[in-house]
Parts: structure tokens; C-alpha cells; sequence
């Protein structure tokens, strides 16, 4: 858990990364770990809410794609 804490952090001694993981790597875990569980959560609802607009007749399977869609990518997010 300490090395997965301090690859997290941006102590792992490799400074050649990205602008991205640069600024990623000034995040404190605890504001890591609350975007995370954020994304998450945002996305299983979005999944949820998609899943249950699918019974909607006409539009419904067009919401159903578009929350789906967008569920799967909030829960890969950071």
C-alpha cells in the first residue's frame, strides 16, 4: 500500500511524465481518493438512471445509450 501511496503521490523518482501527470501528481491522496469515489459514484447512477429510462417507448433507448455512455466513462475517470 506504501509504494501504490507513493507512485500516487508523485514520489516515485520519475520526474519525465507528461504536463498531465504533473499536475495530477500535486494532488493529495485524499483529494485523489475523493475525485475517485466521486467518478464513480457519478457514473453508477448515470448507468442506473440510463438502465431505467430504457422502458421509456421512442426515446427511451436513446437516453438509455447516452447515460449508459456517459456512466462508463465517469466510472473510468480519475
Amino acid at each position: 500500500m506504501d509504494k501504490l501511496k507513493k507512485v500516487l503521490s508523485g514520489q516515485d523518482g520519475n520526474n519525465d511524465d507528461g504536463d498531465i501527470l504533473q499536475v495530477a501528481s500535486t494532488l493529495g491522496w485524499g483529494t485523489r481518493m475523493k475525485g475517485f469515489i466521486a467518478c464513480f459514484v457519478l457514473g453508477v447512477l448515470c448507468s442506473i438512471l440510463g438502465t431505467c429510462l430504457l422502458w421509456i417507448p421512442r426515446v427511451g433507448l436513446i437516453l438509455f445509450a447516452v447515460l449508459y455512455t456517459l456512466g462508463n466513462v465517469a466510472s473510468l475517470c480519475r
